[in-house]
């Protein structure tokens, strides 16, 4: 369980000390990724809370999820439309869930314990 969130915590800082540059133009590409990968990973941190975790569901989510996003912005971008904010809203609303029952199970396990 911890594993996934010290990744997270590792990948966060190891590219706060590169010092690298995206064009602004793979800008979307990249918010939609990174809200892909955030989604992804949160939802198998809380598949394995439920004891519910599949390594190929998780595994597959993570690259669909990632190329339906990354198509939504092509096409987008081809169209000039801002498509991209579809899978925005639905990464965040998904994240936003997907954080409320980690934190649910996670107070739960606590009082358990406690008790």
């Amino acid at each position: 369980m911890w594993i996934p969130l010290a990744a997270l915590v590792a990948g966060v800082l190891l590219g706060a000390s590169i010092p690298l540059q995206i064009p602004i133009f793979y800008g979307r590409y990249l918010s939609v990724a990174l809200l892909a990968a955030l989604d992804s990973s949160f939802g198998g941190v809380r598949a394995g809370l439920e004891g519910k975790y599949d390594n190929t569901v998780f595994i597959s989510g993570f690259f669909l999820n990632a190329l339906l996003a990354a198509g939504l912005t092509y096409v987008g971008d081809r169209l000039g439309v801002e498509l991209y904010f579809a899978a925005l809203v639905a990464f965040g609303i998904r994240i936003f869930n997907n954080l409320g029952a980690i934190r649910h199970l996670l107070l739960a396990a606590w009082r358990k314990r406690r008790q």
